[in-house]
């Protein structure tokens, strides 16, 4: 019953919003198969380097590294990443209309889409990769969540764990803090900006009813954009410090400086 209301919510929603594409405005799709395929989805994995990332080898069972020689000392412990954010305007587009009005939500859809297609010619698609992980969004304060009314980390996240059949733990790591707009500081004022901004919250405060779901746990950070990494940083600190085994990034598009 449940499935059969939810297609006819989908159809009346589909005749009085109907979907453009971004790229070229065909009708029933936010982006279509031809824009699509102009999109250099990665075939590789790069370092936490804000600078120059270099190439990784892939992931295997014996060699599970994100990091280079440079980027060491992170608390990330390596990151996934579907598009390079300057390269295609179509790319800024998709992630803009995802947070910014008129809202469109349900492109959560297409933006996982994307990523699980990067998992797979990155060859990142198999167990070892993701056994013993948990999907967290990159929580929003207050205030712009309900402004928005969503969390686009998590409706991502939702749409990644129903490929990766992994669960999403949200409401665990929450901000605290109202900072101010990231891209509107240099990397230094980034980091401060975010100092004890999120914290895990104690018992009555949490999701779980204060149990720590994230010991021992990998853990796979979810948000849209990384650039300098400040932002993921700061959470990868704040879930190692409740003992999670290892924290990755994972976002739809990166940005090099």
């Amino acid at each position: 019953m449940d499935k059969t209301n939810n297609k006819t919510k989908d159809f009346l929603l589909d005749l009085l919003f109907p979907k453009f594409c971004l790229g070229c405005q065909k009708e029933d799709f936010y982006l279509c198969q031809d824009c699509r395929s102009i999109l250099d989805i990665s075939e590789y994995d790069y370092c936490l380097c804000s600078t120059k990332p270099l190439r990784l080898a892939p992931l295997t069972e014996g060699n599970f590294y994100g990091k280079c020689q440079r980027c060491q000392n992170k608390k990330l412990s390596g990151l996934f990443s579907a598009l390079p954010y300057k390269e295609k305007h179509l790319t800024k587009k998709l992630i803009y209309q995802f947070k910014y009005q008129p809202y469109l939500k349900d492109l959560a859809k297409t933006l996982a889409g994307i990523l699980i297609e990067h998992f797979i010619v990155s060859g990142n698609n198999t167990n070892h990769v993701w056994e013993n992980g948990i999907l967290v969004p990159v929580p929003l304060d207050k205030k712009k969540l309900k402004f928005r009314g969503y969390n686009q980390s998590e409706e991502l996240a939702k749409e990644l764990a129903l490929v990766l059949k992994i669960p999403v733990i949200a409401g665990n790591l929450i901000k605290i803090k109202v900072t101010k707009p990231q891209m509107e500081l240099s990397q230094a004022e980034r980091e401060k900006n975010l100092e004890g901004a999120f914290k895990i919250p104690t018992q009555g405060e949490s999701a779980s009813g204060g149990k720590n779901p994230f010991r021992d746990k990998k853990i796979f950070l979810v948000d849209d954009v990384y650039t300098t990494g400040s932002t993921m940083e700061e959470c990868a600190k704040t879930l190692r410090g409740a003992g999670a085994k290892s924290v990755w990034g994972i976002v739809f598009a990166r940005e090099e400086q």
